[in-house]
C-alpha cells in the first residue's frame, strides 16, 4: 500500500466513524487522576469561604468575591492564562425576611424557605386582601407544563384591583404572570407550584431584571392548593396577608476565565459552571459541585502535563442566581468571529445531588421537543450528547435524557447557535419510582432536598453521583481537546 493511499485511509477513517465513539480507555489515565478527594478539597475551601461570609457565596458579596480568588490563584498555580471579566449587575434580595399568612380562620403563618420564598426582583410591599384564583388546573394535568395560569392578560378579566393573584406555573414565565396580574390592580401575587412529580417544592424564582411593582412570591403545590380553597378562577374565601421587603442595587461582580496556554485559538472548547450561590446557603452542591468538578479537571490536564489540540477555555460564571447574567455577559461580550471560534461549551451545573439521576441534556431534542421551557440544541449538540452517553453505557451506567430548559448557563450558548451539552444530578424535581430503581435512592423525594437551602452544605452531596459525573466530565473534556475539528468537525458539512 502506497503511503499516500494510507493516509487517505486514516482521514476517511476519523471523518467516517461515529463521531461520538472515543473508547473509555482512551481517558482512563486522566479520569484516574481526577479524584473525589481533590474535587472535595475545593467543595471544603468553597465552605470555609461561606462560613466565614454570614454562610453564603452569592455574587456581589464578600463569599463569592473569595471564591473567585481563590479558583484564580488555583488556576494560576496550575499555568493558565487566567483573568477576571468585571461586569455590573441589579443586586436584589430580602432585606428583612417576608411574611406570608393566613388571616381567614384557622389562621397560619408560613414558613419562608420551606413553604414559600420571595421571588427574585420582586418589589416590596405589604397587603392584606383577598385571595383571587387565576384559571388554575386543580388538579394539575400531565407532565409537563400545562397550566397557562396567569399566561393572558384575559386571564385577569374582572379581577378585583386591590386582591391578592393566586397563580400557578406552567406554560409562561413568572414575569409574564406578574406583569398581567399588576397591570390588573393586584397588590400582590402568589405563583405556587404545578403540582404533577417533580413539581411539587416551594419555587424559588427569577422574574427577570427590572423589578417588579410588589409583592411576588413563590410557593409549594401544597401552599397553593391550601389557598385556592376548591377554587380554580376567581375569589376563593380566604384573606391573606403577603409582606415582601427587599433591596435592589446595582454591585459589580466577574467571571473567571482560565486558558491553556497552548491549543489551536481557532478552535475552542468552553467549559462552563456557575461560581455563586444564593443568598440562603454557602451552594457546595448548587453549584460548588460543578465549579469544584472543573477546577480539579484543569488542575489534573495541566499536571499531567497535557497539551490540547484545541485551546481549553475554562470558566467560572458569577451571577447566575440572578438569572443567567455571568454568562449572558461573557457571551455578549463576543464579536462573531470570536464566537465562531468556539468550536461547543460543556455545562456542569449541579453534579452531587444526594438523590441523583445520570442526566445528559437533550441535545437533538428527541427526548424533549421543541416547546414552552424546552430549548432547541443547535447542530453539533446531539453529538456531544451522544459522547456522554457513550460513555456511560461503556462504563455499564445508565443515563437519562434532560431537557434544554434555559436554566443554567448553556442558556446563552445555545440562543446564539454555539452547541452545548453537559450534565446535571437533579434539582427540585422528585425521583420517581422507576429512577429509584435504576440508579437507587429514594423515589418521591427531591434529587436534592436542599436545592436553594442552607443546608446545601460540604455534607449536602452524594460521592458516589459526584465521582460517575465527574469521571463523565473529564472524559468529554479530554475527548474535546483532542479531536481535530478540520477532520471531524460536530456537524459534517
Amino acid at each position: 500500500m502506497s503511503k499516500r493511499l494510507l493516509l487517505v485511509l486514516i482521514a476517511f477513517s476519523l471523518v467516517a466513524a461515529s463521531p461520538g465513539t472515543f473508547p473509555t480507555q482512551e481517558s482512563q489515565g486522566f479520569r484516574k487522576g481526577v479524584t473525589v478527594a481533590g474535587i472535595r478539597e475545593h467543595q471544603a475551601a468553597l465552605q470555609a469561604i461561606a462560613d466565614t461570609n454570614g454562610g453564603s457565596r452569592v455574587a456581589g458579596a464578600d463569599g463569592f468575591d473569595a471564591s473567585a480568588e481563590y479558583v484564580h490563584d488555583k488556576m494560576v498555580a496550575a499555568g493558565y492564562n487566567v483573568s477576571y471579566q468585571e461586569f455590573e449587575f441589579l443586586f436584589v434580595g430580602d432585606k428583612t425576611p417576608p411574611v406570608l399568612q393566613r388571616i381567614t380562620a384557622p389562621a397560619a403563618s408560613y414558613v419562608d424557605g420551606i413553604d414559600f420564598g420571595t421571588m427574585s426582583y420582586s418589589g416590596s410591599g405589604d397587603t392584606t386582601a383577598p385571595v383571587t384564583a387565576v384559571d388554575l388546573v386543580l388538579p394539575p394535568g400531565p407532565v409537563p407544563n400545562t397550566s397557562t395560569s396567569g399566561c393572558e392578560a384575559a386571564d385577569f378579566s374582572g379581577f378585583t384591583a386591590g386582591h391578592i393573584a393566586l397563580t400557578q406555573r406552567g406554560t409562561c414565565t413568572f414575569r409574564t404572570k406578574t406583569t398581567n396580574a399588576f397591570t390588573a390592580g393586584a397588590s400582590g401575587i402568589i405563583i405556587f407550584n404545578e403540582g404533577q412529580p417533580g413539581r411539587t417544592a416551594v419555587i424559588f424564582g427569577t422574574l427577570s431584571p427590572p423589578p417588579v411593582s410588589g409583592p411576588s412570591v413563590g410557593t409549594t403545590f401544597a401552599l397553593g392548593q391550601a389557598l385556592a380553597n376548591g377554587v380554580t378562577n376567581g375569589p376563593t374565601g380566604i384573606t391573606a396577608r403577603l409582606r415582601t421587603d427587599t433591596l435592589a442595587e446595582v454591585r459589580t461582580t466577574r467571571n473567571v476565565i482560565a486558558e491553556t496556554p497552548t491549543g489551536d485559538s481557532n478552535h475552542v472548547v468552553v467549559v462552563g459552571a456557575h461560581l455563586d450561590s444564593v443568598t440562603r446557603g454557602a451552594g457546595i452542591n448548587d453549584n460548588g459541585s460543578g465549579s469544584a468538578t472543573i477546577l480539579e479537571i484543569a488542575e489534573t490536564y495541566a499536571s499531567q502535563g497535557r497539551t490540547p489540540r484545541n485551546q481549553l477555555r475554562f470558566m467560572w460564571y458569577g451571577a447566575e442566581e440572578f438569572g443567567l447574567i455571568g454568562s449572558t455577559y461573557y457571551v455578549n461580550s463576543l464579536t462573531q468571529a470570536e464566537r465562531d471560534r468556539i468550536e461547543l461549551m460543556l455545562n456542569f451545573d449541579m453534579v452531587g445531588s444526594p438523590n441523583f439521576v445520570r442526566f445528559v441534556y437533550d441535545g437533538d431534542n428527541s427526548a424533549f421537543p421543541v416547546g414552552p421551557g424546552v430549548a432547541a440544541g443547535p447542530p453539533g449538540s446531539a453529538l456531544i450528547e451522544q459522547v456522554f452517553v457513550e460513555y456511560f453505557d461503556e462504563m455499564g451506567l445508565a443515563s437519562a435524557p434532560t431537557a434544554f430548559s434555559g436554566r443554567s448557563d448553556y442558556g446563552r450558548f445555545i440562543a446564539v447557535g454555539i452547541p452545548a451539552g453537559g450534565l446535571f444530578t437533579g434539582a427540585e424535581g422528585a425521583k420517581t419510582a422507576a429512577e429509584a430503581a435504576t440508579y437507587g435512592g429514594t423515589a418521591g423525594q427531591q434529587y436534592d432536598p436542599c436545592y436553594h437551602l442552607a443546608c446545601d452544605t460540604y455534607a449536602n452531596v452524594s460521592l458516589t453521583g459526584l465521582d460517575q459525573m465527574s469521571d463523565a466530565a473529564a472524559h468529554a473534556v479530554l475527548l474535546f481537546s483532542k479531536r481535530n475539528f478540520e477532520q471531524a468537525p460536530l456537524v459534517t458539512p
